[in-house]
């Protein structure tokens, strides 16, 4: 009876490992497909309006337009050109927009980009005590303090600066992009952080 008992769990949990993670990551495509069409719904509606075609058509026509202008306008800010009209309208007008900057610094971090200043990942200790955030150093100053942003989970464009002595921060050795996968999923996936903090600084501080 046992053995029954155990083969039937075992079964069972091992099919919830299979069958759960496929339909988590269906459940998060819809999410994300449904809400991409909710706020393109006016162009969907036009283009449904204009050739009579299918609404899921439409939101895929959308869709492949919008990247399509994405990558003409990357072709477009290589150039001389486009990098001059690119750097004009942003100085003159987007950075004037409260949060334009840590929105753009952000994304370019998730995409993988070198630009942002958010060179340096960290644990940081801003309340001077054992309670330690995930940090990003963001500048460095002669007398051996740090700025860092502390972003908020799971929304990394929000969060808080800190100007913090050099004891209290802790530079590790983790991809900017892991830790704000990390952080946009609350804390998940914070291991190897907490290891190469361990790894670095756990004999001096045991």
């Amino acid at each position: 009876m046992d053995r029954i008992k155990a083969f039937f769990k075992t079964s069972l949990l091992g099919g919830t490992v299979v069958i759960l993670p496929v339909v988590i990551l269906i459940f998060v495509f819809n999410w994300v497909f449904n809400f991409v069409t909710n706020h393109i719904q006016p162009l969907t509606n036009m283009v449904i309006k204009r050739y009579e075609i299918p609404r899921i058509s439409a939101d895929v026509f959308v869709i492949f337009i919008i990247i399509m202008i994405c990558f003409t306008v990357g072709v477009f800010v290589t150039t001389r050109l486009g990098k001059f009209v690119h750097r004009s309208i942003e100085n003159r007008i987007l950075k004037a927009a409260p949060g334009y900057s840590l929105i753009k610094e952000t994304i370019v971090h998730i995409l993988g980009e070198k630009e942002s200043p958010f060179r340096t990942v960290a644990l940081a200790r801003i309340f001077g005590n054992d309670t330690m955030v995930s940090a990003f150093v963001t500048d460095r100053h002669a007398d051996g303090s740090f700025t860092v942003f502390v972003p908020t989970g799971p929304n990394p464009t929000s969060g808080n600066i800190f100007h913090l002595k050099g004891e209290n921060v802790y530079p590790v050795n983790v991809p900017v992009e892991e830790v704000m996968r990390s952080i946009i999923s609350c804390g998940a996936g914070s291991k190897r952080l907490i290891a190469d903090y361990y790894r670095k600084y756990g004999s001096e501080e045991s």
